[in-house]
């Protein structure tokens, strides 16, 4: 009975714990785009909006997907300094923040990328960035 309780009680700390994550991620979300909205077409940084800069991928000197955009940071003075990434492949899911310098601008096709000379071990070595409490 005891190890049943132990178990049920697991479980429910495990559900709180997924629910308390996916509603900071949804909030995180609402907040970038709100932000991207706020901003409208202006470039932020690379010559891509807000809007834009959420919807390209991080990708390492190898051309491989290593992260999403999840919300444009600025400093104090209003500048793009740093981006949220979410780390690619990573579970639970990893964020973390990735300063802008040394990042450089990728097109293919249609789509525009920023790469990082950074490798993925380097990129979960990075702290990790806590998400706005729900």
């Amino acid at each position: 009975m005891r190890t049943f309780i132990l178990l049920a009680a697991s479980a429910t700390l495990l559900a709180a714990c997924t629910n308390s994550d996916d509603a900071a991620e949804e909030r995180l979300e609402k907040t970038a785009e709100t932000s991207a909205t706020v901003a409208g077409p202006v470039p932020a940084a690379f010559g891509l909006s807000e809007a834009q800069l959420l919807n390209v991928d991080i990708v390492g000197a190898d051309g491989k997907e290593v992260g999403d955009v999840a919300q444009v940071l600025r400093a104090p003075d209003g500048k793009v300094d740093r981006l949220l990434v979410e780390l690619e492949g990573s579970n639970p899911d990893r964020y973390v923040e990735l300063p802008v310098l040394g990042l450089t601008t990728v097109v293919r096709d249609n789509e525009t990328d920023l790469a990082t000379s950074m490798t993925k071990d380097e990129l979960l070595a990075l702290p990790e960035a806590k998400l706005p409490l729900p």
